[in-house]
């Protein structure tokens, strides 16, 4: 399974690069499907994911396209997401995101999916491939709220947490001193990145990319 984990997307070149490297195509020949339905239910501007997909677009993808998997029937989601060869996991809610994976059937299907496809999440797109979503509890973090309907558990990619937007001056709880309290208490093993951060993997090898800072507690 190759999956490129970040916590803002493609943001700079090593981490497009560590793309590259995943694909082993040039990117001129690719398809790209965005599934943005992370995003569906955050309040407030949306520049972030525009940033995103222009962020995408100077790559210079074959095709783009955007799938929202809770918004169209499985017989056209699941073609779309045949047709590309990178399926890109946008930011925003991830209980949201992760409750809408497991109600249309994609979560079952991904694994089969990604055996010839790579996977890129941004910020929820790479919390939902761990075990559990403990990291996102509501408001404790992330400022997400929590609803009764909806899980606690990941897709269990991996067996590892991820804690994105380290440092950022919009989630303002993501500090290592925070983190650190918040490592004592869980006693799992959690990577937190920042914007300029990636975990990328490529089957069996782990490697961290980075133009920034980060950290692997536990």
């Amino acid at each position: 399974m190759k999956l490129l984990l970040t916590s803002a997307g493609i943001s700079n070149k090593s981490i497009a690069d560590a793309l590259l490297s995943l694909t082993k195509e040039p990117f001129v020949k690719l398809n790209l499907a965005v599934v943005p339905t992370a995003l569906n239910v955050e309040e407030g501007g949306k520049e972030w994911f525009i940033n995103d997909l222009v962020n995408c677009q100077k790559l210079g993808f074959k095709e783009i396209d955007i799938v929202d998997i809770s918004a169209l029937p499985q017989d056209i989601w699941l073609p779309r997401l045949q047709n590309a060869d990178v399926l890109f996991f946008e930011g925003g809610n991830t209980f949201h995101l992760m409750h809408w994976l497991e109600k249309v059937g994609l979560e079952k299907l991904l694994p089969e999916l990604l055996k010839t496809k790579v996977y890129v999440g941004v910020s929820a797109g790479s919390m939902v491939v761990c075990k559990h979503l403990g990291l996102s509890t509501s408001k404790r973090l992330y400022d997400e709220d929590v609803e009764k309907k909806y899980k606690d558990d990941g897709l269990n990619f991996v067996d590892f947490l991820i804690m994105p937007h380290l440092n950022s001056p919009y989630f303002t709880n993501v500090r290592l001193d925070k983190l650190k309290k918040i490592a004592d208490e869980i006693g799992e093993t959690f990577y937190a990145i920042d914007d300029n951060t990636a975990i990328k993997i490529n089957d069996e090898k782990m490697e961290i990319i980075s133009e920034g800072e980060w950290k692997k507690f536990n």
